[in-house]
Formats: C-alpha cells, structure tokens, sequence
C-alpha cells in the first residue's frame, strides 16, 4: 500500500514467545512525534493539511490494543480488493466492515452514516442549480450517488415547466448488468407528481456509460408513450464512472 496516499504504512507485526502478535509501532498517539498526530496536524495546519487516513483516524477515535486509529484508518482504506482509498468506502457494506479487525457494530454504523452524509453533502452544495435543462450538471448532480452502486439503479426525474426538479423518483434497481424497468410505473410516477417533463437516468456500474441495444430501444418507447400522455422526455443520461451519455445530447431524442 502507498504510504504516501494513505498518511502511513500498515502495521508490522512480530510473535511473541507466548505465541500472541503485537504490532511493533502500536504506542500511544502522544509518543508520536507532533506531525503524526492528527489533532495537533488539524489545529496547526487545518482539516486540509491532513491525509485520507489521518482524517478517517480522527472519525474512528481509537484503535485497538495491537494497532492505532491511524493504522485501522489504513487497513479501511486498503480493505476493498479493487477500490482503494476513500473510494473503496463506497463499496463497503455493514458485514465486510465488521470483518476488519478493530470495527464494532457502532463504528461500522458511523462509518456508513458518514459515507452516506458526504453523498448528502455533495448533492446539498449543488441544490441552488436553476434548472434541470444542462444535462453536464445533471449528471454532475447525481455522480457520487450513482458512480459508485454496483446494481444498475433507475430514475425518473419529475421537471416543471421551468425544468426545474418536482422529485425524482427510483424506479428500479437490478443487478450489476440491467434493470427491469415499466414504462407505466414511469408515467403513474410523473402524473402522480404533475409532471410537465421527464428525464430517465441510470448507471452503469462497469463505469462505461455507452449506451446498449436495449437502452436506446427503450428510451424510444418512452419517448412515444411520453407524446402520447402529453409528457415529453426530455433527456436519457446514463452514468459511468466520472462520465455520462446524454441521448438528447447524442441525438437519440
């Protein structure tokens, strides 16, 4: 693991003669020297100054008898087997963060609480967004909440006559490959809500967002059946990892 990206090395650890492993370097946070402990790095330099791991060190508070905060910050960081770092987070649930040494019940819960408020956080910052007519800042919108599920997830978004955001609505969620989706689930969602425009989205948790057969097939038939009922679609974005495809964009609508 890059010690650089996470703040640290991951712990070293020998046999004892009574057959126990302690970690080496697990001494208390204040015999570290001032530049390794987090507190202090945050009151002289900022919460900026710090690395991924010594910030997450200061959320879980405390290690465990054979390593530090700083150290099971980095065995969280490095537990995903193809994401690392902060991105790996995203793609730990409630059982495979118990798995961790060090990582109970109530930090497990925490920690998921908090990777969901930074979701929150980031599409809060971006709420004062006029309208829903730019679909670059749609999918700016909605990135950290789909990019990172690994079930196709599918949504509808309820639009005024100003393009601005009603609701949006999840319509399905399916497997790592497709969703099953009912174009009249979709319009008893947009009437329901007195829609005037709809917009579809979905993810691809490949990270390609180019469009498949079936995507463009059914965009089409919503298409027809939004100018049958009076209410046009829009636009069609679907998401990848730090990308998107609009079909209006593309031509397709």
């Amino acid at each position: 693991m890059n010690s650089k990206h996470y703040g640290r090395r991951l712990p070293s650890f020998q046999r004892e003669k009574n057959g126990r492993y302690m970690d080496r370097k697990a001494f208390r946070m204040k015999e570290r020297p001032i530049s390794e402990r987090p507190y202090e790095k945050c009151l002289a330099g900022g919460a900026q100054s710090l690395t991924d791991g010594e910030l997450l060190a200061v959320i879980l508070r405390n290690g465990t008898r054979q390593c530090s905060a700083l150290d099971l910050a980095c065995l969280l960081l490095d537990k995903h087997p193809a994401y690392k770092g902060l991105a790996g987070l995203h793609h730990l649930d409630y059982r495979s963060l118990l798995e961790i040494p060090g990582i109970g019940k109530v930090k497990a819960i925490e920690l998921l609480c908090l990777v969901e408020l930074s979701k929150r956080l980031s599409r809060a910052a971006k709420d004062r967004m006029p309208d829903f007519s730019d679909p670059e800042r749609i999918a700016d919108y909605y990135m950290d909440e789909l990019r990172h599920l690994e079930t196709e997830k599918v949504m509808l978004l309820v639009l005024n006559n100003r393009y601005r955001l009603i609701r949006d609505v999840v319509i399905s969620t399916g497997s790592s490959t497709e969703a099953y989706v009912s174009v009249k689930d979709i319009f008893l969602a947009a009437l329901r809500d007195g829609a005037v425009y709809i917009i579809l989205m979905h993810n691809h948790p490949s990270g390609d967002p180019e469009p498949s057969k079936e995507d463009i097939l059914l965009t089409r038939r919503i298409q027809e059946a939004g100018d049958l009922v009076g209410i046009p679609l829009s636009d069609h974005i679907v998401i990848g990892d730090h990308s998107y495809v609009s079909f209006r964009e593309r031509g397709i609508i």
